[in-house]
């Protein structure tokens, strides 16, 4: 009976431990600074420390607006679902507005030089496949306005990634030597009502896809504006940004069948 009643406590010993291991387990975050040239930029780390080894990894880049909470928030929800998140910082440490204004003339500065563009990118790529926790063979991008922009300059550069997603991205047209240059697959959910793309530039942006020969897909939502993903959007006071909770939903799931596919494909 002794002997009975001390394996049950010792038992119930272990199970106290293993939950709270499990309570103990939570989403972790970490401020990474890194440096292009003179600019120290400080991007967002998340992941799930419940997870043991190595596990894919996903840039996420954002708007015009700065590396804000909206970035960081999308990169928390990636890390819930297991993967290792960087929201990367494309302007420099604490370069955050809600003015317009600000975010076009850091937006323009950025983007005025393509090289310049897609080397801040690449630094931010490599401060996440240089993390013990991330598989660097298994790396996306994702992005939203200027972000779904940066991703698709990302892929043109012919950066190592499984994959890239854009979000009511200005989708920049390729050209067929930067479109050939692509290595993995492409996601772009686009607003059809987005008065901030011309349609000869989607036109022009789809031609480059099938010139790359990589797997593709373009989905249009219906009565759907720019910024269709950020729940703030109607608050910023510029015609044309509207947030539409149906498309937010359908996309951020098709974006989770889109990453597990490239992450599962070898």
């Amino acid at each position: 009976m002794k002997t009975l009643k001390k394996n049950i406590f010792i038992g119930i010993g272990v199970l106290l431990m293993l939950c709270s291991g499990v309570a103990n387990a939570e989403i972790q975050t970490e401020a990474v600074r890194y440096q292009d040239g003179d600019v120290t930029l400080r991007g967002h780390l998340v992941w799930d420390d419940a997870i043991a080894g190595k596990r894919p990894g996903v840039i996420v880049v954002h708007e015009w607006w700065g590396l804000n909470d909206y970035a960081r928030k999308r990169a928390r929800m990636l890390a819930e679902l297991g993967y290792a998140a960087f929201a990367i910082d494309m302007y420099g440490e604490g370069k955050i507005t809600k003015h317009g204004k600000d975010a076009k003339a850091w937006m323009s500065q950025i983007t005025s030089n393509v090289h310049a563009w897609r080397k801040r990118a690449q630094l931010g790529l490599e401060m996440l496949k240089s993390r013990a926790i991330v598989d660097p063979d298994n790396i996306a991008a994702i992005g939203y306005c200027f972000g779904g922009a940066t991703v698709m300059q990302m892929a043109y550069a012919g950066l190592p990634l499984k994959g890239v997603a854009s979000f009511h991205g200005s989708l920049p047209p390729a050209s067929a030597e930067e479109a050939k240059s692509i290595q993995g697959q492409i996601f772009v959910a686009h607003g059809d009502d987005d008065g901030f793309v011309p349609a000869e530039r989607i036109a022009k942006f789809l031609d480059g896809l099938r010139v790359s020969g990589k797997a593709w897909q373009f989905t249009r939502y219906g009565g759907t504006k720019h910024s269709f993903t950020n729940p703030d959007a109607d608050k910023a006071g510029i015609d044309g940004l509207g947030y539409n909770p149906i498309a937010d939903k359908r996309s951020w799931a098709a974006l989770q069948v889109f990453l597990g596919d490239i992450f599962a494909s070898k």
